[in-house]
């Protein structure tokens, strides 16, 4: 069975997104047909409709979302219809040597579903991570569906499948943020403002939040900031530094990806303290910090790649949290669209006017 479904595509490098009928095909062998229910609006799409993760134009936009399993594959077992889901980009193979040393988050092997999703005519098309969740029903791999609490909001839910996890995991799981630890996050965005909600899950005593607007800073201290700089009128370095003693904080995650931004968060942490990159630099960028400084300062500089989360591990613990209001994932979600207004949110993300728009369904 084919299932005829609305679904947001880009069609070409640059062109205003479009909705429009996609097939979807049952489930094959390890295979899940998830209806969704939510599905956040990430910076991520908008670089595939820009061109800039590849050419594989059509895409189907759309990866960070939360639905019901509707069918699965005849050999799968972990998960079964009615299942509520978060979906996940990283679905871990279990035998790539990253899998075989015990460090699942950094598989080289992920999953994805084998069948194609098309348009009308035929033309396959290339899911966004794998996902392709601004449709009313997507065809990912089994692995790509992480079972949660139903009671979760499907909105709030779905952010894990990226962005939020991709902060929260800065803080928690590669920056090792711990109880009374100083924390500097560098860029108030969504992922930077799940940095600043992770490091106080964490129990950081000083939490600085920097960014160029106030409106973003905001923001932060309603997630759990203690102290702002804004960097467009501070020296960055200089106010953390005076924050933190004169020392620099034990922790700086960078949530911004550009060169002038990292060398802040290098010089902004203490002596032997860590800097965490998970700010999406693009190809052409370069980074020069004189030798000495890396080797005199110590410490460890550390890249966090879709916050070094195990799906299985981490949402559903991430979900009990929100649900014992411990952790408050509807802060994210400034505001719910339609499936047809996905571009303009793309220009209100650009804007900076919003953590996330959620096209719900």
């Amino acid at each position: 069975m084919t299932h005829r479904v609305r679904g947001v595509i880009a069609r070409s490098k640059g062109a205003p997104v479009e909705t429009t009928t996609i097939l979807v095909p049952d489930p094959g062998p390890g295979e899940a047909l998830v209806k969704i229910q939510a599905c956040g609006v990430c910076h991520t799409d908008l670089h595939y409709r820009e061109g800039g993760i590849n050419d594989e134009f059509p895409f189907l936009l759309g990866h960070e979302a939360a639905g019901i399993v509707e069918s699965v594959g005849p050999d799968v077992t972990s998960v079964a219809p009615g299942d509520f889901v978060v979906l996940n980009w990283r679905a871990v193979c279990g035998t790539c040597r990253a899998c075989k040393r015990g460090r699942p988050w950094y598989c080289f092997n992920t999953h994805n579903a084998t069948q194609s999703m098309t348009l009308e005519d035929g033309t396959p098309l290339s899911p966004a991570l794998g996902i392709g969740a601004f449709s009313e029903k997507t065809l990912v791999a089994a692995g790509q569906c992480t079972k949660v609490d139903p009671a979760a909001s499907p909105a709030a839910a779905g952010l894990l499948g990226c962005g939020v996890m991709a902060g929260l995991g800065a803080a928690i799981n590669t920056g090792n943020v711990g109880r009374g630890d100083s924390v500097a996050v560098i860029g108030c965005g969504g992922v930077g403002n799940a940095a600043v909600a992770g490091a106080r899950l964490a129990g950081a005593s000083k939490i600085i939040a920097v960014d160029l607007d106030d409106r973003k800073l905001e923001w932060a201290r309603g997630l759990g900031a203690t102290h702002t700089v804004n960097g467009r009128t501070e020296d960055v370095v200089k106010a953390v530094q005076e924050l933190t003693g004169g020392n620099g904080a034990d922790v700086v995650i960078e949530a911004v990806g550009r060169p002038e931004t990292y060398r802040q968060a290098f010089y902004a942490r203490d002596l032997a303290g860590t800097v965490v990159l998970v700010g999406v630099p693009t190809p052409e960028m370069k980074l020069e910090l004189p030798l000495l400084d890396v080797f005199g300062r110590g410490g460890a500089l550390k890249s966090s790649w879709y916050g070094d989360c195990l799906p299985e591990r981490d949402f559903p613990l991430l979900i009990d949290l929100y649900l014992q209001g411990r952790l408050d994932l509807d802060a994210f979600v400034s505001e719910t669209i339609p499936l047809d207004g996905v571009e303009e949110a793309f220009a209100r993300m650009e804007r900076g006017e919003v953590l996330r728009s959620v096209v719900q369904f």
